[in-house]
């Protein structure tokens, strides 16, 4: 996940959203924090479960890293509430928890869906990597996929 999580964070720029979906402990927050290293962010990227969104600063001329656990939200307006949509454009914001909640701060955005494999052990996951929006090209998409 770390890997698919740096691939992601060198194809986006400022104005980038990013909506990961699984369910509890299938690697959303280690894939943020390969996106966070891409983005060269020097702490410890963990989830804001309880604080709901951290912002990480970057290295120099990279856009700083906004990391939203919507877990706790219950609608949109609460996390329209969060009042996110002003760091936006200058940021790569990444939403866990956030279908149906976090649609509504950009018009393009990425949905990378992860889940466990039925096959295998524990650590094997499957990953299925969706574009709304004219922003990600099929080639982006086959890059961040290692394709």
């Amino acid at each position: 996940m770390q890997a698919l999580g740096e691939r992601i964070g060198h194809n986006c720029r400022p104005g980038d959203l990013v909506l990961l979906v699984g369910d509890l402990g299938a690697g959303k927050t280690t894939l943020v924090q390969g996106l966070g290293q891409s983005l060269g962010v020097a702490e410890r990227v963990t989830s804001p479960t309880f604080v709901i969104a951290r912002v990480h600063a970057t290295a120099a001329g990279l856009p700083q890293l906004v990391h939203v656990d919507a877990y706790r939200l219950g609608t949109a307006l609460e996390f329209d509430d969060l009042d996110l949509s002003a760091d936006v454009d200058e940021s790569v914001t990444v939403v866990e928890w956030g279908e149906g909640k976090a649609e509504q701060l950009a018009r393009d955005y990425l949905v990378v869906t992860i889940s466990r494999s039925d096959i295998g052990d524990d650590e094997t996951r499957q990953v299925a990597i969706s574009a709304v929006g004219e922003r990600w090209t099929s080639s982006d998409l086959a890059v961040m996929a290692g394709s």
